[in-house]
């Protein structure tokens, strides 16, 4: 993988931990602050995205139409399981469970339904990166760890949806050619209109949520899209099945992050994976 390209899916990385972390902060109602958070990443995407169009740099035609729409249900699914599993469970344990099920699974259709096929120190390294994340999760099943297990579950769940939005959008850009940032402020401005009318019927708590949640609102919105938009890109040139695992480098920046703000523990064995994960990414720039 070129080192570019390596770049931009780390900066990706950085970008994504950030955002799960300042959505950690939300308080009150988790669909009106998914809601708000969508609404407000449409609002800055969607000039972009209509600049494009205007240049005649993306058709607006049915596969944007369609790519956009499956990739919003599937959005909308991942973001409400995250919100819901923060909501119940400990950063740590969702975020690292999320982040590890997602490459794996991804990796594995990609090579089973794109029929990807990177060369084996590139498969390495996206083995490494997983081996580093199960590192900096530990051990969820040890004795006492019975609290754990919410985590486990809703991370699991939102690996899958991770999976599923992945290949999904690399299968929209690579094999529809659609320029990644219009393709997005498509699947923003639908998942927006999903789900404005179910905020309508809570209209009442809106103003509340939005006071609470300003600055958490904010940072999601700004660098959620960035780091997908970032990812989309590199998608048109390297494979998904080494993305996936690259991207997840993310959980090393969460891991550390959880320890110094959550109080979460075992910062020695979290250092230990993100050496591991290092390597991984050193592999797959090769």
């Amino acid at each position: 993988m070129r080192p570019g390209t390596v770049a931009l899916v780390l900066a990706a990385a950085a970008a994504h931990a950030l955002w799960n972390i300042a959505s950690k902060y939300k308080r009150g109602d988790t669909f009106l602050f998914v809601w708000a958070y969508t609404c407000a990443s449409a609002l800055l995407c969607l000039p972009i995205g209509m600049a494009l169009l205007a240049k005649a740099q993306q058709l607006l035609d049915w596969r944007l139409a369609v790519g956009s729409a499956v990739s919003a249900a599937l959005h909308i699914a991942y973001s409400l399981i995250l919100q819901a599993g923060y909501d119940r469970a400990e950063l740590g344990v969702v975020y690292s469970v999320a982040r590890g099920t997602g490459p794996m699974l991804t990796m594995l259709f990609a090579v089973v339904l794109l029929e990807e096929r990177p060369s084996a120190v590139a498969m390495l390294g996206a083995l490494l990166i997983v081996t580093g994340i199960l590192v900096v999760v530990g051990n969820l099943f040890r004795s006492g760890s019975h609290r754990t297990v919410p985590g486990i579950l809703w991370g699991a769940a939102t690996g899958a949806t991770i999976a599923a939005y992945t290949l999904w959008d690399s299968y929209a850009v690579t094999a529809w050619h659609l320029a990644p940032v219009s393709y997005y402020a498509g699947t923003l401005l639908l998942q927006g209109l999903i789900l404005t009318p179910i905020a309508l019927m809570q209209r009442h708590r809106i103003p509340d949520v939005l006071r609470a949640n300003a600055v958490p609102i904010l940072v999601v919105a700004v660098l959620s899209p960035l780091a997908y938009i970032l990812v989309l890109t590199a998608m048109l040139s390297a494979p998904v099945a080494l993305i996936a695992p690259l991207r997840e480098s993310s959980i090393v920046v969460g891991a550390f992050l959880a320890c110094w703000l959550f109080r979460e523990d075992h910062l020695a064995r979290r250092i230990a994976g993100g050496v591991i994960v290092l390597a991984g990414i050193a592999a797959i720039s090769l």
